[in-house]
């Protein structure tokens, strides 16, 4: 994190971006030209009533954004009326409110607190194949396929199996636009969630009806779309001023502007996409992928004309930088995954507790390790430890080109081995696999007309350096790390910087606030690095094939 704290940040014009994320909420202070000087993080509660349900409460979010926005302001030593502008970016989680704005459960238990059904909640996987299944003209601006981590899969299952619940609701709001909500009292949708993550179709007209009435959900249609949003708007354009009374709660001053808001992935899009880059005045913005990765991590490229790709969400109009174009991949788990990979493992508490006593993390360690294996195997790179070592990573389903919630992980060449060793090995080969799942999100891409040779990368993945080696040697794309690593937050800042009229547009922004920092080339095309990664790749298009082999074998027993 970049922050610098001092009294002359008292008179700067600072521009706050809030980030809810899945697990915390963070708020940055940045300056005309993209500098931190101060953030703030508070931690958010997750509910997990069963099984890929997973909730959040919308009043502990916004408790949280008030304890981060102080922390920001203290680190940089800012008084609140320093603030010209703040944007808000959120994972694009459903959230439900009812006429005074009170919080309506989503929840098994009923209880009210929990009125957020989060991104990675899978209750909804069979209403999602349901939708898929009726092939509606609007499936086509999601890659063919609805998720279950959208959000009209959800509304449907809140309808049938909560009617209570759904008859109370006022408001569906995705929590991005929930947080301008609160913090304007506007009823402002951002076209960034809206298109994403609602089906709403910008370029046609808006929502469509026959798609609604078709899932079920005709209702919504009936109310003129009331309780989903008839406002919509472009990120960044001012929604509205802070209230007098969200001024108190997030420690600020009312009367400041606020922007239309944005998915926490299209903010680190925005943060990350228009990064100077040295030598690469050239370079269209349409060769840049935006790699985000934290929990989950996200694919966002951007294009002038619409390209229809399958299994790859989108084309969405103007959803991230107006004027273009977006198409977004992604995996469910990655952080999430390798987290899971070492918590997992026989080695992974004591291994968890050794990186706490030292003040590191457990990946520092494992990255020690490896090199460690890997200079004692005399092996002419690292890469090459895991030979016999393979993993499908897609323990919580695929996103992204496959669009298969179904789909589970899988390991290749297990040993009866349980120690240190053990775990650096499974550790790495994870990493490498969700380096060919981003690998295969790209070739995908490129089989539709994309030209992708530069990855930029932020998020916490991109704080691992074998995970980012391991990108740019799978995919054979330079990584390019931008100056300030809290891209997410930038980007949501950036918006606030528009809202104020500090910045014209998005783009102004993003080329005025944004650049490079380190680049990591990938290992030559045709030389054995590279030659490896072809072959892992084989073995990971093959995995998928075998497991449904395996699927297909075991169709029809034990029913």
């Amino acid at each position: 994190m970049s922050a610098a704290a001092g009294s002359e940040t008292r008179e700067m014009r600072l521009f706050l971006g809030i980030d809810v994320g899945t697990t915390s909420v963070r708020a940055g202070l940045f300056d005309d030209e993209g500098k931190m000087h101060g953030a703030g993080v508070e931690a958010i509660r997750l509910n997990r009533p069963r099984e890929d349900y997973v909730e959040q409460s919308s009043a502990d979010i916004w408790r949280a954004a008030g304890i981060a926005t102080r922390a920001a302001l203290a680190m940089a030593n800012a008084q609140p009326g320093a603030v010209a502008g703040i944007g808000f970016d959120a994972t694009c989680s459903l959230v439900v409110l009812d006429e005074r704005d009170a919080p309506v459960s989503v929840s098994p238990s009923g209880d009210d607190a929990w009125n957020v059904i989060v991104w990675m909640d899978h209750r909804a996987t069979d209403r999602a194949a349901r939708i898929n299944a009726t092939g509606h003209e609007v499936l086509r601006y999601v890659g063919g396929a609805v998720s279950p981590e959208m959000e009209t899969p959800k509304l449907v299952w809140l309808k049938e199996e909560m009617p209570a619940s759904w008859a109370r609701a006022k408001r569906f709001l995705d929590l991005p636009d929930f947080l301008v909500y609160r913090a304007t009292g506007s009823d402002v949708r951002s076209l960034c969630t809206t298109t994403c993550k609602w089906t709403y179709l910008p370029h046609a007209g808006g929502w469509d009806a026959t798609y609604f009435r078709a899932i079920g959900l005709g209702d919504l249609a009936d109310e003129g779309f009331a309780r989903i949003g008839t406002n919509v708007r472009p990120m960044g354009e001012r929604a509205g001023v802070l209230t007098e009374a969200a001024a108190r709660e997030l420690g600020l001053v009312a009367g400041i502007p606020v922007g239309v808001a944005i998915i926490d992935a299209h903010a680190g899009g925005v943060g990350l996409l228009g990064a100077t880059i040295e030598g690469s005045e050239s370079e269209d913005l349409g060769q840049r992928l935006a790699l985000i990765g934290g929990t989950s991590t996200c694919h966002m490229a951007i294009s002038r004309e619409p390209r229809f790709i399958p299994g790859i969400w989108g084309p969405y109009s103007s959803a991230m930088v107006p004027g273009w174009w977006l198409t977004e991949g992604g995996q469910s788990a990655t952080g999430a995954l390798l987290d899971h990979v070492i918590a997992s493992h026989a080695e992974g508490g004591a291994l968890t507790r050794e990186a706490k006593a030292n003040g590191t993390h457990a990946a520092t360690l494992l990255n020690a390790r490896l090199d460690a294996l890997a200079a004692d195997a005399r092996l002419p790179f690292p890469a090459a430890l895991t030979r016999e070592l393979h993993v499908l990573p897609d323990h919580h389903g695929n996103r992204s080109p496959r669009a298969d919630p179904s789909l589970r992980g899988m390991v290749s060449g297990l040993k009866l081995s349980e120690g240190r060793d053990a775990l650096a090995l499974l550790y790495l080969a994870t990493t490498q696999a969700l380096a060919l799942g981003t690998r295969h999100i790209l070739e995908t891409m490129r089989a539709h007309g994309y030209r992708v040779t530069t990855i930029v990368a932020t998020g916490g993945d991109a704080k691992n350096p074998v995970f980012l080696r391991e990108h740019a040697d799978a995919t054979g794309c330079r990584v390019v790390l931008p100056r300030e690593p809290e891209a997410v937050l930038l980007g949501s800042a950036m918006l606030g910087a528009v809202a104020s009229g500090a910045r014209t547009s998005i783009e102004h922004a993003m080329r005025t606030m944004s650049a490079a920092d380190r680049v990591i080339e990938p290992a030559p095309r045709g030389g054995p690095v590279a030659r490896y990664f072809d072959a892992k790749y084989a073995v990971f298009l093959r995995m998928h094939d075998d497991q449904l082999a395996y699927r297909a074998l075991m169709r029809g027993t034990g029913d």
